[in-house]
């Protein structure tokens, strides 16, 4: 109880949690799926752009053992030997897809995060009902309605229902729902003792062979583990995990550092935006962040999608869109991420709508050199320097901004100082320039 209470001192103080972490199963495999039922049953791989690598694989794929980012040429014999069937990547659909389940999910719980596209927190706290039971409606509704399988893990932190859903996941006898909430110590403690640590969210490749020479190998290694020694000889992230495990919610998602599937990168306007430059402006900026998270965790990106609406809240027309473009490389260069949002930007503006918010996401998101081959034509498709030179530039402009302050060096496109990052709305309308803004006002 001492220690408890010191780490309440630090870190707040501990309350009972239900947090839920539904996620969709083998999601990419699973879209393919809803729309050609012939795949089930069936080994099936989606590829990365230009069919070069496995990111997603289906348990049959799994079960005949293709590993993720595998060559497709490595593996294509496996049509004919073992029925394997390879899909390019369609991430318009699976964009839309997780849009839909995201918003289902949604009407289960006030609190909602969205960690990934098709993984998602929510906080069943303080609710009068059979966790387990809700658990089952999630997973039934979303299969019904949109054709998805899901997995729901349950606990008393983000870690602990990460570590329920992969039970949830693994196990068949758990029939999709594993809830730690319900269970006695003794029987958590037991599933922990048959899981190895790599599996914790947040301890990656390097981090799990460290625990491992420490003599912490499975999860309830890591949880009897002393804080005050994992604080001590690894990070204050990694001590919170021990109190996770424990029950004591305390870390947030922005703590956790596992490479990210997907980056986000959003925000609503101080003003409406009126005009497709201010937008290219904001989307530039947003994309320039991204690419930066991107490369803070050495990977490279296959797909970008670009997103605009108006808000929905007001009595004026909506209109809100998006497009996912993929890449001819997979790439980590601000640049080239820039110019296909701007394309894809241009492709989804229409004009007379006061937009308050735009946004881009980064897909197919993968370790630097997973599955990818030089690509020979490259600069020349892009225009750009060739990529040595490219991945150069990069890192100097991350060096000066990590050493000057974020921004130091930018883009000319993201502008100085953009009037749509500002609130003013004592303005008066563009009465003599903008027809549009003219008639608005006229009409008030």
């Amino acid at each position: 109880m001492s220690e408890i209470r010191s780490f309440s001192s630090r870190f707040g103080t501990p309350s009972p949690r239900a947090i839920a972490l539904v996620d969709g199963n083998n999601f990419y495999v699973s879209c393919e799926r809803v729309f050609n039922p012939k795949l089930e049953d069936r080994p099936v791989v989606v590829l990365s752009n230009n069919d070069g690598c496995a990111v997603a694989r289906s348990a049959e794929a799994k079960a005949v053992g293709i590993g993720m980012g595998q060559p497709w040429f490595q593996i294509q014999e496996m049509e004919q030997t073992h029925g394997l069937i390879g899909l390019s990547s369609n991430y318009t659909l699976y964009s839309d897809m997780s849009q839909r389940m995201m918003t289902i999910l949604s009407q289960f719980s006030p609190q909602q995060e969205v960690y990934s596209i098709d993984e998602c927190f929510l906080d069943l706290s303080g609710m009068d009902i059979d966790r387990t039971a809700t658990a089952q409606k999630i997973r039934h509704q979303v299969r019904q309605w949109i054709g998805i399988p899901t997995c729901v893990g349950i606990g008393s932190s983000k870690t602990q229902a990460k570590l329920a859903n992969h039970i949830a996941k693994k196990r068949p006898e758990w029939n999709g729902v594993c809830d730690l909430t319900v269970l006695a110590e003794h029987q958590i403690d037991r599933l922990m003792g048959s899981i190895e640590v790599g599996e914790v969210w947040g301890v990656g490749r390097k981090l799990n062979e460290q625990l491992q020479s420490l003599g912490i190998s499975s999860v309830l290694d890591l949880k009897r583990a002393d804080p005050k020694v994992i604080r001590r000889r690894f990070s204050v992230v990694l001590e919170r995990t021990v109190w996770e495990l424990r029950g004591v919610a305390c870390l947030n998602l922005e703590d956790i550092t596992p490479p990210r599937q997907q980056i986000i990168s959003s925000r609503s306007f101080g003003k409406p935006v009126w005009y497709l430059p201010d937008l290219k402006q904001a989307v530039t900026t947003y994309m320039s962040r991204a690419a930066e998270k991107l490369r803070r965790q050495g990977s490279v990106a296959g797909a970008v999608q670009v997103f605009i609406r108006t808000s929905p809240f007001n009595t004026k027309p909506f209109y809100g869109n998006s497009i996912t473009l993929p890449l001819i490389t997979a790439t980590d260069d601000t640049r080239v991420l820039v110019k296909h949002v701007i394309r894809g930007l241009e492709h989804i503006y229409r004009a007379g709508y006061d937009y308050q918010k735009a946004g881009v996401m980064l897909l197919d998101i993968r370790l630097k050199g997973q599955g990818q081959v030089n690509d020979l034509f490259a600069a020349d498709m892009t225009g750009l320097q060739p990529t040595g030179k490219a991945e150069q530039l990069m890192l100097v402009m991350d060096a000066i901004n990590a050493r000057m302050g974020k921004h130091t060096v930018k883009l000319a496109g993201e502008g100085f100082k953009p009037h749509w990052a500002m609130k003013r709305n004592r303005h008066s309308p563009a009465y003599t320039t903008d027809i549009r803004q003219l008639a608005w006002a006229i009409a008030q």
